[in-house]
C-alpha cells in the first residue's frame, strides 16, 4: 500500500504543475480513475476544465483522444466507421475517438442527444459495435466529459440515461485571489509539456485491481443501501439512486481509502464521496422545483438524516 500511495501522490503532483489550488478536486478524480469509473467536469468555461483532463492523461502514461463537440459531430466520430477499400474490394474498420484508453469529450452538452447516446454502450460495457461487428475499447478506459452549466448558449441537458453513467460529477470553481496570482505569474512558462508520465496502463490497471481489493465493512453496506432508500421515498424526489449508483459508492469509498494508503474503508471514506457520486443521479420531482428546493440542500438533509456506520479500526 506504501508503494501505491507514494505512486498516487506523484502523479498527483505532476498535474498540480498545470492545476494550482485545486488539490480536493484533483484526488476526486484520481478517485474516480483508480475506480475503473468515468468523470463529469460541470463548470463555467476558462476554469481548466480540459487542462485537468489532459494533464491526468499525460501523467497516467495513457494513449488519450480529445473530442470537442459541436452540434455538427457525428455519433461515427466516436464509434468509428466502415471504409471500402477499392483496393481490396472490402470493407475496413476506421477507429473513432473512443479507441482510446482516456477519451477527453469537450463540452458534451454541445451536441446532439443522438451522437450523446453514442457513448453509452462503450461507457458501461467498454466496447465498441459498428455494422454488427463488437470491438473491445484498450483498457483501461476512462471518459473525462466536460461541460459547460445548464442554460449557456448552445447547450441541452444531458439525458438521466447517460449522467447516470459517470461515477462522479463535479466542478472545479473559481480559484481565490492567492491562487489566480500564482496562475498569472506562471501562465508564461508552465505548460502540459512540462508533465511526466509516472505509470502507463498496465501499472494502473494493477492499481484499479488493488483497489477492488480494499475492505468493506457490511454497516457500509447498509448505509449505502439504507441511504438509497431514503432518496427513493422522498416526497422532494422522483428518482432516487438506482442500485448502479449504490455500486458507484461503493467503489469510490474503496478508492478513497487505497488514496490515503488503507486497505479497508472507513465512515469518513463513506462521506467524502457521496455527493460527488449520488447527488447528480437524483430527479427533483415538480413540487420541488416548484418550490425552488435546492438540490443541495434536500441531498444534505438525505445524509444528515442517516446516522454514519461506525467501525472498529482494523
Amino acid at each position: 500500500m506504501a508503494d501505491a500511495v507514494m505512486v498516487i501522490d506523484s502523479i498527483l503532483n505532476e498535474v498540480e504543475k498545470v492545476i494550482i489550488g485545486k488539490r480536493d478536486v484533483l484526488e476526486k478524480i484520481m478517485m474516480a480513475i483508480l475506480a475503473g469509473g468515468h468523470v463529469l467536469i460541470d463548470d463555467i468555461p476558462g476554469v481548466g476544465k480540459t487542462t485537468m483532463s489532459v494533464a491526468f492523461a499525460k501523467a497516467l502514461g495513457l494513449k488519450q483522444k480529445r473530442l470537442q463537440f459541436t452540434p455538427d459531430v457525428l455519433p461515427s466520430d466516436i464509434t468509428g466507421f466502415s471504409m471500402y477499400d477499392k483496393n481490396t474490394g472490402s470493407f475496413h474498420y476506421v477507429p473513432g475517438a473512443a479507441m482510446t484508453n482516456i477519451l477527453l469529450a469537450d463540452e458534451i452538452n454541445r451536441t446532439s442527444p443522438r451522437t450523446q447516446s453514442a457513448l453509452l454502450e462503450v461507457m458501461e460495457e467498454g466496447c465498441i459495435t459498428v455494422d454488427g461487428v463488437t470491438r473491445d475499447v484498450p483498457k483501461p478506459f476512462i471518459v473525462i466529459a466536460t461541460q459547460n452549466p445548464a442554460g449557456s448558449i448552445g447547450t441541452q441537458e444531458l439525458p438521466e440515461s447517460q449522467a447516470d453513467r459517470f461515477l462522479i460529477r463535479l466542478s472545479i470553481g473559481y480559484p481565490d485571489v492567492k491562487e489566480e496570482i500564482e496562475i498569472l505569474k506562471g501562465s508564461q512558462n508552465k505548460s502540459l509539456s512540462a508533465i511526466n508520465s509516472v505509470i502507463n496502463s498496465a501499472d494502473l490497471v494493477t492499481l484499479q485491481e488493488k483497489t477492488r481489493q480494499v475492505y468493506i465493512d457490511d454497516s457500509i453496506y447498509e448505509y449505502i443501501a439504507q441511504l438509497a432508500k431514503l432518496t427513493r421515498q422522498s416526497e422532494q424526489i422522483e428518482l432516487g439512486v438506482s442500485p448502479r449508483g449504490s455500486i458507484a459508492a461503493v467503489k469510490m469509498i474503496q478508492a478513497r481509502a487505497m488514496l490515503f494508503g488503507r486497505n479497508y474503508a472507513r465512515p469518513d471514506d463513506v462521506i467524502a464521496i457521496l455527493k460527488p457520486t449520488l447527488q447528480h443521479r437524483l430527479i427533483l420531482n415538480n413540487r420541488a422545483r416548484f418550490e425552488h428546493d435546492s438540490p443541495d440542500d434536500i441531498f444534505a438533509s438525505l445524509v444528515k438524516a442517516l446516522p454514519l456506520p461506525k467501525i472498529a479500526e482494523r
